[in-house]
Parts: structure tokens; C-alpha cells; sequence
């Protein structure tokens, strides 16, 4: 029988928490089992293997990374949202870098129209969407913005958290200025929205 304190989600939030200190790469079964104090095969009685395991975190990441910038914007818009948007993605990435990179790789991957990484991934983007809404973007500018915003902080994030920033400057200035000038792109796109006002000719067509 298995063990009463194991089941899927115990697996799943213990693999969660070793993926973070060891890495996505360097994630293995027997770490797993070994961090839980039972057998590698008795794992197999939760998830049906590595690869169950690694989306069952990549689902439950993207969640949790979606609440997190759901949760930092809210009330707030434009510059603003952004800044806090983006740092919430930024403390998600450095606090939780084995998930993060395991939601980012299943993302691009979906194994098939059900799989529940696409309603996860969806939820992400609708959160970058909502950090953009208050600079009232043209449709067509949309797509484009929103892409330049996940490349930009999801480089900066990764890079930050993979210690890839080496040069003696402040990494918060930096990410700040980054944000700053993301932020002036952005209104510079802004449509000004001008109401139309309807005319009404005086008594006599003057």
C-alpha cells in the first residue's frame, strides 16, 4: 500500500520545491524519492512518471505564476501595473526558478487541444494583457507589445536568476530603467482617445 502521506499532489508540490533548488535539468526520480525517504518505484503509484511529474509542476507553476501578476496589478493601471506586474514576475523567476523554467518549456509544448497546460498558459498571457490595458494599445500593436514584454522580462528574469549578471552596476537600477523605458515606448503606442462630439446645426442651418 501506499505510504498515507503520499499521493499526486504531495508528489507533485515535493518535486515543485526540488526543482527549484537543484534545477529543471538535473531533476531525477530517485532525487525525488530520496528527498520523500521512500523508494523510487513507490513514486510510480502517484505520477506515472518523469514526464507526468515534470507537466504536473509546469500547471501548477504557470497558475501560481499568473496569480502573481494578477495579484500585483490589481487596482492599478499603465505605468503603474507595469512596474508592478513586471516585479512580480521578476520575484516569481528568482524565488522560483526550476518551476518557472518547467511552466515555460510545457507551455511551448502541449501535448494535445486538452492538455491542461494551454487554460494555464492562457492565463499568463491574459495576466500580461491586463499589465498593458491602461495604455490603450491599438489592436494591432497588441500582439507585438505583448511579445516584446515576455521577451524582455522573461530574459531579464532568467538571466538574473541564473547569476548571469556579473558586471559591478546595480541589477535592480537596471531593471528599472528597463521597465522605464518599456514604459515610454508604450505610451508613445497609446492611442488618444478623443470623444466625438455630435453638432447640432442652431435654428436657421447656422
Amino acid at each position: 500500500m501506499p505510504r498515507a502521506r503520499l499521493n499526486p499532489l504531495s508528489v507533485t508540490e515535493a518535486g515543485a520545491a526540488l526543482i527549484d533548488e537543484i534545477g529543471f535539468e538535473n531533476l531525477s526520480m530517485g532525487l525525488l524519492a530520496e528527498r520523500l525517504g521512500v523508494k523510487t518505484p513507490a513514486l510510480y503509484k502517484h505520477v506515472t512518471s518523469q514526464a507526468d511529474l515534470v507537466h504536473r509542476i509546469a500547471v501548477r507553476a504557470m497558475g501560481e505564476f499568473a496569480d502573481a501578476i494578477r495579484d500585483a496589478i490589481q487596482g492599478r493601471a499603465g505605468s503603474d501595473a507595469l512596474a508592478a506586474g513586471a516585479q512580480a514576475m521578476r520575484t516569481y523567476v528568482l524565488e522560483h526558478p526550476g518551476q518557472y523554467a518547467a511552466g515555460d518549456a510545457a507551455a511551448s509544448r502541449p501535448a494535445g487541444p486538452d492538455d491542461p497546460i494551454i487554460p494555464a498558459a492562457e492565463r499568463v498571457v491574459a495576466s500580461w494583457a491586463a499589465m498593458l490595458r491602461g495604455y490603450h494599445l491599438d489592436s494591432g500593436q497588441e500582439i507585438h507589445a505583448l511579445r516584446m514584454l515576455r521577451s524582455a522580462l522573461h530574459g531579464f528574469s532568467t538571466q538574473e536568476a541564473a547569476g548571469g549578471f556579473q558586471i559591478n552596476a546595480s541589477v535592480d537600477d537596471s531593471f528599472t530603467w528597463m521597465i522605464n523605458f518599456l514604459d515610454r515606448g508604450l505610451h508613445d503606442l497609446s492611442i488618444t482617445r478623443t470623444p466625438t462630439t455630435t453638432r447640432t446645426s442652431p435654428p436657421g442651418g447656422r
